[in-house]
């Protein structure tokens, strides 16, 4: 089983170029088959979670060609099945992107009930209430979510929550709907108006994406394009944290400053020089950290998706910090394992106390999900000694050579495949 060991102590120092993001890049993929057309992508991260989403159209009929790494290629007029119960889809929450598309497109899916990490309830009530209004039946049978209608209708339709998932998806099938959508209370994250440009691209309109109200003109059908999609804030966030954590000074390439500006915030509250540029942030911690609290919020909020980074930080600053989850339930998982490398945290409820110590030290730990494996992987940088990290498939679904980019940085950190590839790590560090 492969880990990632960990030799902490370096500070991380340098420069790091951001990809594409993960998040925008599902709805994406999975958007591009609304046309017959060709669609050109740019800027796709080589995660796990995306090599899924390509698999799955390509399960169903689309032709999906690789020109490189990051650039892909995708047909949708040889798709033929509108039933996808691939294995592979079971494993990514993002799944439901595809019922929005070729709901929009044919009128018709059927698709797996999505998995991904288990941080608590994403319950898809709000895509059903979106594409019922739009015209469409929905129901729920044999792990199946089937949708179906005979034409789709314009309709006005008010989010009961913030949600970017069912922003996206009932975006996407209204693209084609007859008439005017007007969604309410929409998702505001820099994902959803990512997607809404590359609809729009492709002949489809849209307005509004990045306000609470989106409006949507159908259209008949979409065309071809080429398209590149944003850089992955949470990437970025990422790696601006590890810097604050590990002491270090890191320059942050590729990203959009704007979609960083609640990270930002909070760097600057608790003691690092945070730099913007054009393209780029460059953190410095050149000073002890110190506590602050924070909420997790819609965008332009402080994000869910940085809140266990934001947590390792405040478990090496000065003091009592608070940090509280509003958006999921489970999100605290990974506080045992932090606890292990020695953190003082306390979880009651959505809240976690966090009374800040010196330093952490190396453990054998396992990573619990996406956002919290590349939060341990952070604490293991900063740790003494080795730390051992077990289930990194969690952390390479949205990151891409994460250990790679780290070593870059003057990390020693690398991935293990045996207990010898170990025992030579532990030797060659010391």
């Amino acid at each position: 089983m492969e880990q990632y060991a960990i030799k902490g102590g370096n500070p991380l120092v340098g420069e790091v170029e951001i990809g594409g993001a993960k998040n925008a890049a599902l709805a994406i993929l999975a958007a591009s088959i609304m046309t017959d057309e060709t669609v050109l992508i740019e800027n796709v991260p080589d995660v796990r979670d995306t090599n899924v989403m390509m698999q799955a159209i390509e399960s169903i009929g689309g032709i999906v060609e690789r020109i490189d790494r990051h650039t892909v290629k995708i047909s949708g007029k040889s798709i033929m099945d509108l039933v996808i119960e691939d294995d592979f889809i079971k494993k990514i929450r993002a799944s439901y992107y595809l019922l929005g598309a070729l709901l929009g497109k044919y009128k018709k899916a059927q698709v797996t009930l999505p998995g991904g990490c288990n941080i608590g309830l994403r319950p898809i009530d709000q895509h059903i209430k979106g594409f019922r209004a739009l015209g469409a039946d929905v129901r729920i049978e044999h792990g199946l979510i089937i949708a179906e209608a005979q034409r789709l209708r314009g309709s006005h339709i008010y989010m009961d929550v913030v949600t970017v998932g069912a922003t996206i998806d009932v975006m996407m099938a209204a693209v084609m709907a007859e008439g005017q959508t007007i969604i309410e209370n929409a998702a505001k994250e820099p994902h959803v108006v990512d997607v809404a440009n590359f609809l729009n691209s492709m002949g489809a309109v849209v307005r509004g994406a990045g306000t609470d109200v989106i409006r949507i003109k159908g259209v008949p059908r979409l065309h071809g394009t080429e398209y590149t999609i944003i850089p992955d804030q949470i990437e970025a966030g990422t790696f601006m944290f590890a810097a604050a954590v590990t002491k270090g000074d890191v320059t942050v390439k590729n990203v959009i400053p704007k979609h960083l500006e609640s990270i930002s915030a909070k760097l600057n509250e608790i003691g690092c020089e945070v730099e913007e540029s054009d393209d780029a942030v460059r953190v410095v911690a050149a000073k002890p950290l110190t506590h602050t609290h924070v909420k997790t919020l819609p965008y332009p909020g402080f994000p869910t998706d940085m809140q266990p980074q934001i947590t390792v930080a405040l478990g090496l600053s000065r003091g009592t910090s608070i940090v509280t989850e509003s958006i999921f339930e489970n999100r605290f998982k990974y506080v045992d394992e932090l606890t292990r490398m020695g953190a003082s945290i306390k979880v009651e409820g959505n809240t976690a106390i966090i009374d800040g110590v010196p330093r952490y030290t190396g453990a054998s730990i396992s990573a619990p999900d996406l956002r919290a494996g590349a939060a341990l992987v952070i604490a293991g940088l900063s740790a003494e000694g080795t730390t051992i990290i077990d289930d990194i498939k969690f952390i390479e679904r949205g990151y891409e050579d994460f250990h790679i980019k780290l070593q870059t940085l003057g990390a020693q950190i690398e991935k293990v495949n045996s207990e010898r590839e170990l025992h030579k790590f532990r030797l060659k560090t010391g």
